[in-house]
């Protein structure tokens, strides 16, 4: 078990790695690897106003995908929008069922920590 100390928007967080062994079919060859993290499930930030929730970006990155039109109906968990950051593909989901009242961003538009790209009446 290896220790390691993340510091994430300013705070610290102590993470453990534990060593796994890849069987490739062949014994001689097993090599101890680091397990990886699961994806991370992004939900929704909310902001207060407009009688909605606007669903912001969580963390700098890129939209690559979007899922909902304006006027979709959209259920609490179901996938929004696809963010790459960090190098990974990151589901943005819905916080709260709605309907979709407006969207901010277009595919292959970078937005920053916080920025809203749609919004949930």
């Amino acid at each position: 078990m290896t220790n390691y100390t993340v510091i994430v928007n300013g705070k610290s967080y102590d993470v453990f790695v534990e060593k796994k062994k890849v069987n490739t079919g062949n014994t001689t060859n097993a090599a101890p690897v680091s397990a990886p993290a699961p994806m991370p499930i992004i939900k929704s930030v909310s902001k207060a106003g407009g009688g909605g929730e606007d669903v912001a970006a969580p963390m700098p990155g890129k939209i690559i995908e979007i899922r909902v039109r304006v006027g979709d109906g959209v259920k609490k968990g179901q996938e929004l929008v696809i963010m790459e950051a960090m190098k990974m593909h990151n589901p943005i989901l819905a916080a709260s069922d709605g309907m979709i009242s407006k969207l901010f961003v277009k595919v292959n538009e970078s937005v920053q920590t916080g920025q809203p790209i749609l919004s949930i009446k």
